[in-house]
């Protein structure tokens, strides 16, 4: 009978040793997911993250021309119904606020709120589908959260649909 060349506290040395670079080659081929951004009316609520295009890559600014794609491009939007004067809450994780940066609420194209470096807006009693007296309301709102730099430049996007209840 032969004697084990390798005693079997070094074979489970050897594995673990394996099974942790293994883990770490893994780890690091993957992407690191953006931050959440998440609508909540009533007892509904939608998280998302940023969809790939519509994320700045590491040390630059999103285009302009990009943002608006984000911001009108339906592909990828989460749907939330709203109904005239529900409450609308807009939360972020913290990592969209380091290091200086800002978020800012945006309606059809348009900002309605200056930016913020809070995590957390609520706009009570709200008729985002309000008109003024110009014709019926719309079906449906597009509602987007812009991350914004220091500078205020723009480094991500996530988009919403508001639809009438």
């Amino acid at each position: 009978m032969t004697a084990p060349l390798i005693s079997g506290r070094a074979r489970r040395s050897v594995a673990a040793l394996g099974a942790v670079s293994a883990g770490l080659l893994v780890l690091s081929a993957c992407d690191k997911p953006t931050p959440l951004a998440t609508v909540t009316v009533g007892t509904s609520s939608v998280s998302t993250e940023a969809p790939s295009g519509c994320k700045a890559e590491k040390g630059k600014d999103l285009a302009l021309e990009r943002v608006q794609e984000c911001l009108t491009d339906p592909k990828g939007a989460k749907d939330i119904e709203y109904g005239h004067g529900d409450t609308l809450r807009l939360g972020v994780e913290p990592e969209v606020v380091e290091d200086g940066k800002r978020w800012q609420v945006v309606l059809d194209g348009q900002p309605v709120v200056d930016p913020t470096s809070n995590t957390y807006r609520s706009f009570p009693n709200v008729d985002i589908f309000a008109t003024g007296n110009q014709g019926g309301s719309p079906a449906s709102r597009r509602l987007g959260i812009v991350q914004l730099a220091e500078d205020g430049k723009p480094l991500a996007v996530w988009s919403y649909q508001l639809n009438l209840k």
